[in-house]
């Protein structure tokens, strides 16, 4: 199979996956919240074994907790997905307000020149965003997660198809 070939195909995957996350976007935050408990469980047991293995540093108790934090919300999502959605929903609604404000700032900073426009949108347009999804948090909450992945998947499959296309037309 050749290198363009690969990029198509895995576009491919993205745009089927993405359809199918965007199908039930509650169903793919919910799988999302686990996929990340597994991860912060994995996480947080290695940074306890490599503490007690000697790999840690002088501040030992650092790594202790960060360890024992990583491992308490890896099995909190894991064993309650609900609750975990509802609180990445609430970490990433957090997110787009603080980044639209910094952008906000950073717009009123140079607003002398022709940039200013630009960033005062996007600020907005995040602020506006995370408003609205807190504004509607108890029906966001559970979809949300799995919309921003399901459009991301999407995104990606388009780019990647493009990737394959243009790879095909100027080096195959």
């Amino acid at each position: 199979m050749r290198p363009w070939q690969i990029w198509v195909l895995i576009g491919l995957v993205c745009l089927i996956f993405g359809a199918l996350a965007l199908g039930n976007v509650v169903a793919a935050s919910l799988a999302i919240t686990i996929l990340l408990g597994i991860f912060f469980t994995i996480a947080g047991i290695v940074q306890l074994w490599a503490t007690f293995k000697g790999f840690a540093h002088e501040h030992r108790w650092i790594s202790i907790l960060w360890g024992l934090l990583s491992l308490a919300i890896g099995i909190s999502f894991i064993a309650d997905p609900i609750g975990g959605t509802i609180s990445l929903t609430l970490l990433v609604t957090s997110l787009l307000i603080a980044s639209g404000v910094v952008r906000l700032v950073m717009a009123w900073q140079i607003r002398q020149t022709g940039y200013f426009w630009t960033m005062l949108f996007s600020g907005a347009i995040s602020v506006l965003l995370g408003a609205y999804i807190a504004a509607n948090f108890a029906t966001a909450s559970l979809a949300l997660l799995g919309l921003f992945f399901g459009i991301e998947l999407l995104i990606d499959g388009f780019a990647l198809i493009g990737l394959g296309l243009y790879l095909r037309a100027h080096r195959s």
